[in-house]
């Protein structure tokens, strides 16, 4: 795999500033974080990437089932 060196971000900085490390995922498709000066996690742009086509609803959807497995636990007391 090929990393352009404009595209790495040590994952410190992506702690303390993700918003900045976002915005270059928006500009250039994507951004590598490296812990311990190895590649570690990929951000990537979803919009960027022409093997994931999603639409807005399915967007939607997807954080949805993600927001309601990471706290269903408070969705079923508030369903009580």
């Amino acid at each position: 795999m090929l990393i352009n060196s404009q595209n790495i971000v040590p994952i410190s900085r992506a702690s303390r500033n993700f918003s900045e490390v976002a915005h270059l995922a928006e500009k250039t498709g994507e951004v590598f974080l490296f812990k311990n000066n190895r590649p570690k996690f990929r951000l990537v742009d979803v919009d960027a990437l022409p093997e994931i086509e999603m639409t807005a609803a399915e967007r939607y959807e997807f954080v949805a089932r993600r927001i309601l497995r990471n706290h269903r636990a408070a969705f079923l007391e508030l369903a009580k």
